[in-house]
C-alpha cells in the first residue's frame, strides 16, 4: 500500500512543536498525525540495549494498551524500534521521527523499512522536517531529537550509556518543560550510567505502567476492556493463569501437563488470537 508524503500547512503542525525554542519551519508526514486527545509518550534509549531493556519496553508499553496514549520514537536501532513494535503489539498509535527523510529510498536504517510500513498500515505515521529524500547525517539526529522531545507530554528514558546520544533528547525534554521519566537499571550495567545521571538530577523514576498513567493524568477508573477468562476455554484459561510473568516455552508446556503436540497447537492458536505472544521462546500474556 502506498502512503504519499504531504507537506503540512503551519496550522496543521502538532501544537506542542510550536512551543519549543526552535520550532520546525516545515514538516512532512506520511500516514496519520497523532489524533487529538492522545497523550504523547516519547520513548528513547540505547541502540545497544540489554535483555532487561527489551523486557522493560515490552512490559511498560503493553501496560498502556487501551489508554489514550500515543508512542513516539525515532525508528532507530535498539530501544526506538522496540518501542514502535511494542506499540503496534498493544494496538497503540505510534509515530516515527527518523533521522533523515521519510521517503522509502532514504529511510534510516534501511533495515527498518518493513517496520515503517507496519507503522503506516496500522494507522500511525512517519514525520520529519527534512526534505523527504534527505539522507541522514551526523548532525541530523540531534536536530531530529528536539522534535521527539517537543511533541511529547513526557519522555521515557530506557537505558543509555554515559555518552549516549539519547541523553540529548532527555536534556531537551527537561529544557522544554516536559516530564522526564527514567527507568532505573542495574548498577552494574554500563547502559544504566546515563539514565542514573538523570535520576540523580531529579527525573521521575518509573517502575510500572501505572506510574506513566499517573504522571500523564490519565483516568484509570475505567479499566480498559480486556479478554476475560470466562471467554476462554478451560485449557486456554489455564495457560493465562500459568503466565503471571514471562515463562519459557519448555517450562510452560511442563506446567500445562499436556502432550507436546497438543500444547504446541494450543499455544499457536492462542498467539494467533492475540491472547499471548512469544519472543525468543518466552511467552507473555496479553490479557
Amino acid at each position: 500500500m502506498d502512503f504519499p508524503i504531504t507537506e503540512l500547512k503551519k496550522e496543521a503542525f502538532p501544537a506542542r512543536l510550536l512551543e519549543i525554542p526552535q520550532p520546525p519551519k516545515t514538516l512532512y508526514i506520511r500516514g496519520q498525525l497523532p489524533p487529538s486527545g492522545l497523550k504523547i509518550l516519547s520513548v528513547v534509549g540505547s541502540r545497544k540495549y540489554t535483555t532487561y531493556g527489551k523486557q522493560v519496553v515490552e512490559e511498560l508499553i503493553s501496560g498502556l494498551a487501551s489508554y489514550p496514549i500515543g508512542i513516539v520514537s525515532g525508528l532507530a536501532l535498539g530501544i526506538d524500534s522496540l518501542a514502535h513494535q511494542a506499540a503496534l503489539d498493544a494496538q497503540l498509535y505510534t509515530l516515527a521521527i527518523p533521522g533523515g527523510g521519510i521517503a522509502d529510498e532514504v529511510l534510516y536504517p534501511a533495515t527498518h523499512k518493513p517496520l515503517a510500513q507496519k507503522i503506516l498500515t496500522s494507522g500511525g505515521g512517519l514525520m520529519n522536517e527534512f526534505e523527504p529524500t534527505f539522507k541522514a547525517t551526523n548532525w541530523s539526529f540531534p536536530q531530529r531529537n528536539r522534535l521527539v522531545a517537543g511533541i511529547s507530554h513526557a519522555v521515557l528514558l530506557i537505558e543509555a550509556g554515559e555518552k549516549s546520544g539519547t541523553l540529548i533528547t532527555a536534556r531537551m525534554a527537561a529544557d522544554y518543560n516536559r516530564e522526564l521519566l527514567v527507568v532505573p537499571g542495574s548498577i552494574f550495567s554500563s547502559q544504566s550510567r546515563g539514565t542514573h545521571q538523570f535520576l540523580k538530577l531529579g527525573a521521575t523514576p518509573v517502575t510500572c505502567a501505572a506510574d506513566i498513567l499517573d504522571i500523564l493524568n490519565i483516568d484509570t477508573s475505567q479499566t480498559p476492556k480486556t479478554i476475560t477468562l470466562p471467554e476462554l476455554t478451560a485449557t486456554e484459561a489455564k495457560v493465562i493463569k500459568t503466565l503471571p510473568e514471562p515463562t519459557h516455552r519448555d517450562e510452560l508446556i511442563r506446567a500445562l501437563n499436556l502432550p507436546i503436540s497438543e500444547a504446541s497447537q494450543l499455544l499457536m492458536m492462542m498467539e494467533l488470537a492475540g491472547h499471548i505472544h512469544c519472543d525468543n521462546n518466552v511467552y507473555r500474556s496479553n490479557i
